[in-house]
């Protein structure tokens, strides 16, 4: 453990010299989270290496910098009820945690994550439970192009895999004055949008290329 916490510290200071990371509540939430206990047991000694690591079922772990990107422009504070599209390993899920809802005195700040494929739900519940984020993080599985309704509405809503256009239900679940980040694109490439709700619509804003896992769903990819 004491080797990670080392390459974890390391890692960060490395994004942080890069730019990638800039607030300081990204910054703790990543030296708080032990991305090792979020990769399958094979692939921990690369835990700390800043690249995509597989997790099963054709899905992967996205690269620690691209982590940093979303949950940056995303910017996610105490007290926020978030939604996540796509769980994975459960990693970005306790990320989020450690900033809406850990050190939250109001215990409003929640993370509702949605995986359609129902064996990697279970690896993040463990992952989520084992590290103690179970307690801020409630894992579904379904749909997430769908979003999750009985929760709405989002001050925050976070989409980690690609898709074609944004889906409809989640502009429906995300409040006025929310943000949402999403890839979108083709199967060969992306750009992440950072889109904000206001009362007159939505305003997008194009960032950083990107290359995603696809969104499959109603309102994303076929399977």
């Amino acid at each position: 453990m004491a080797g990670f916490e080392e390459e974890r510290r390391r890692l960060v200071e490395r994004l942080v010299r890069e730019g990638i990371i800039v607030s300081e509540k990204v910054k703790k939430a990543f030296l708080a989270v032990p991305r090792e206990e979020f990769v399958p047991p094979e692939h921990r000694p690369w835990a700390y290496e800043d690249h995509p690591l597989p997790i099963g079922y054709g899905q992967t772990i996205s690269a620690p910098h691209m982590v940093a990107i979303m949950t940056e422009r995303l910017d996610p504070m105490p007290g926020d009820r978030v939604l996540e599209v796509g769980t994975g390993s459960g990693y970005q899920a306790a990320i989020l945690a450690e900033i809406v809802a850990k050190n939250d005195p109001s215990g409003r700040g929640h993370v509702f994550t949605i995986e359609r494929i129902k064996e990697l739900a279970e690896f993040a519940r463990r992952n989520l439970e084992k590290t103690g984020y179970i307690r801020y993080v409630t894992v579904i599985v379904g749909d997430g192009t769908l979003g999750y309704p009985d929760m709405a509405p989002y001050d925050r809503i976070i989409v980690t895999a690609a898709a074609p256009r944004i889906p409809p239900p989640l502009i429906e679940q995300l409040r006025v004055g929310g943000r949402m980040v999403i890839p979108v694109g083709d199967a060969w490439g992306q750009e992440l949008l950072v889109v904000d709700k206001t009362e007159k619509g939505i305003r997008v804003k194009r960032d950083v290329p990107c290359v995603f896992v696809p969104l499959i769903g109603r309102f994303g990819w076929r399977d």
